[in-house]
């Protein structure tokens, strides 16, 4: 018997978690085991029951789903996110996935699509519905500029890809440190073979290349 793939939908709306937990219950390979309403319930019921994937909407009381995201790609067995949203302007969608998400899926489609989109992401693979997709094309196109621009990015180790991607997520080598279980000097020692690597000179070039390529890092994960 195949394995079965359990959600967590979370969203402000009952109409919306109604609609769109009938739509994935058709499908017996997936079931809904929580809903929530705001970002902090959503985060503690997460926690607890770990489903396969979340499905959460941007516009959230408490805690947005963008923030909420970041805080599940921090847990020790990160959750992929697939999140639900009216919005389709470009600039949300790269912010969404520079946050971590592995799928963005408009609620004007959400019941045709959501059974193929849910199955994606928890295949680990990344799901963008039809009317958006070309973003992600132009994403990756500019993460292979950058690399061709810094051919460094090729041959780092997947530790320091992830610590490129927090330094720019703007956080601190104590903040690092602490979600990655590691310690600050660990932090330091791979902030150092980044900047070799990327032929960059000091910790503040360091931030300001990360913080200049975030979509384009994200891109390349």
């Amino acid at each position: 018997m195949s394995h079965c793939i359990r959600v967590c939908i979370v969203d402000d709306h009952p109409v919306v978690r109604q609609g769109l937990r009938q739509a994935l219950e058709a499908e017996s390979r997936l079931r809904v085991v929580g809903e929530a309403a705001d970002g902090v319930t959503a985060l503690e019921q997460i926690r607890s029951l770990r489903p396969d994937v979340a499905v959460l909407d941007i516009e959230l009381p408490g805690m947005d789903g963008l923030n909420l995201t970041r805080k599940l790609q921090a847990l020790r067995q990160p959750v992929p996110v697939l999140i639900l949203s009216i919005h389709k302007d470009e600039p949300i969608v790269n912010a969404a996935l520079d946050a971590g998400v592995k799928g963005y899926l408009l609620k004007e489609n959400a019941i045709a699509e959501a059974i193929r989109a849910v199955k994606a992401v928890a295949a680990g693979e990344t799901y963008l519905c039809p009317a958006i997709s070309g973003y992600l094309l132009r994403r990756r196109q500019r993460s292979e500029a950058l690399l061709t621009q810094k051919p460094g990015l090729g041959r780092l180790t997947p530790m320091e890809c992830r610590i490129l991607r927090l330094i720019a997520d703007n956080q601190t080598s104590r903040q690092i440190a602490a979600q990655l279980f590691i310690s600050i000097r660990t932090v330091e020692t791979h902030r150092a073979h980044l900047c070799a690597k990327l032929g960059l000179q000091g910790s503040h070039p360091l931030l300001q290349f990360a913080l200049e390529h975030r979509s384009e890092l994200g891109g390349a994960a």
